[in-house]
């Protein structure tokens, strides 16, 4: 890494290094918005209280996102303007509060009584949506997305942010004549809705650098995780200009959810050397997401799975055992967690002699020889206490 650049490794290992706007790399300049207890909720079966919400908002200003969206403004969501107080009260200054809303009076007029720091308007930008969903035309969307915008900045709304629906399927031209007008009318963000997850990570960087071409707007993403690439789509969407990205915790959503906050910290932070946010606390936030969610974090979740340090393998324990970077992309205590060493069929004589060796144990050819093999088919993976006790058991 060279200051006022990024660093980014292709497929034949070398390094390249790409400049952003004012040579500000993707680490400087990246802003996260959790979107957990709006877009998270929408998940089917999950329902968070108000005091479940608080929690999670308090966790997620420990990680140190930049923004929380608290939910979707609307008259029949009465918990938000009691939510919104607490949140103020919880982050204080230290990360933006947001609101998801439609473009409908009555509900601009509520988020303003919510005092939001920022109000995120949502408008579809695919013929497929405004025809086939809305009954509408392409005129009625640009009066309906110019009229939310003056309200919302009538009403005393600090930051107004546009979300472009089904973006990835807009017609682009249309689309950018939409990002023009949310920018000449007052909007200071647009964030473009991947919304069915068809982009590929080259697609929404191509997409990113087309509406990028629109100077005195922020771009955020908002991704879909319908053929897992949320997070990667994320990813080239920062590496592509943009300012901003939307995640939830542990990719909560509709149907197969979103690009995962705790991939996203881990990556900016672990490989990206970012000093913005805190993955040492992601567990903690995630453990109770996946409570509160009545959902499982799978054992090989990255960044917070149980397992992901835990290694059985002959080849990656030696390589463990000899130099930890040979096998592990960042240190276990960076996110909390220790390594682990599993003995059993698929350990190698190797591994086993150096684990004896940190315990000062040395043996023969002949005995360790006898121990791998014993090992290797008893049919159980032994943690490094069982192990020993075997090893010490059958030679001393």
């Amino acid at each position: 890494m060279i200051a006022n650049n990024c660093a980014i490794h292709d497929n034949c290992g070398l390094i390249r290094y790409y400049k952003f706007r004012g040579g500000k790399t993707i680490m400087k300049k990246t802003r996260l918005i959790d979107s957990t207890l709006r877009e998270g909720e929408q998940a089917p079966g999950v329902l968070f209280t108000n005091a479940i919400r608080r929690n999670i908002i308090a966790l997620l200003g420990s990680v140190g996102v930049d923004e929380i969206e608290l939910g979707i403004a609307s008259p029949a969501s009465t918990h938000l303007l009691e939510l919104a107080a607490d949140a103020r009260k919880i982050v204080g200054s230290r990360c933006r509060l947001g609101l998801w809303c439609r473009c409908r009076n009555e509900d601009i007029l509520f988020a303003a009584r919510c005092q939001p720091n920022v109000l995120s308007l949502s408008i579809p930008a695919s013929d497929l949506h405004i025809q086939k969903r809305l009954g509408k035309n392409r005129d009625w969307v640009k009066r309906k997305l110019a009229g939310s915008i003056h309200q919302a900045l009538r009403v005393n709304i600090p930051v107004v942010s546009v979300g472009f629906e089904d973006a990835s399927r807009a017609d682009p031209g249309f689309l950018r004549t939409l990002v023009q007008l949310a920018r000449d009318s007052g909007a200071a963000r647009v964030r473009l809705a991947d919304t069915v997850g068809i982009c590929s990570p080259s697609d929404m960087g191509k997409l990113v650098r087309f509406i990028r071409q629109e100077k005195g707007i922020e771009i955020g993403v908002h991704c879909h995780n319908d053929f897992g690439m949320a997070t990667a789509n994320s990813i080239a969407a920062l590496e592509s200009g943009a300012d901003w990205l939307d995640a939830t915790v542990l990719g909560l959503g509709e149907r197969t959810g979103n690009c995962r906050l705790e991939e996203v910290v881990g990556f900016l932070s672990l490989n990206k050397s970012c000093d913005r946010y805190h993955p040492e606390r992601l567990a903690k936030l995630c453990d109770f997401v996946a409570k509160a969610a009545h959902t499982e974090i799978a054992g090989n979740h990255p960044i917070v799975g149980k397992n992901i340090f835990t290694c059985e393998t002959g080849l990656h324990q030696h390589g463990l055992a000899v130099h930890p970077e040979t096998y592990e992309p960042y240190s276990p205590h960076l996110v909390g967690m220790e390594r682990t060493l599993r003995f059993g069929c698929k350990s190698g004589r190797r591994a086993l002699h150096l684990q004896l060796q940190k315990e000062g144990i040395l043996l023969t050819d002949p005995q360790l020889q006898t121990l791998t093999t014993i090992v290797r088919h008893g049919n159980k993976s032994l943690n490094p206490e069982e192990f020993l006790h075997m090893a010490t058991g059958l030679f001393f």
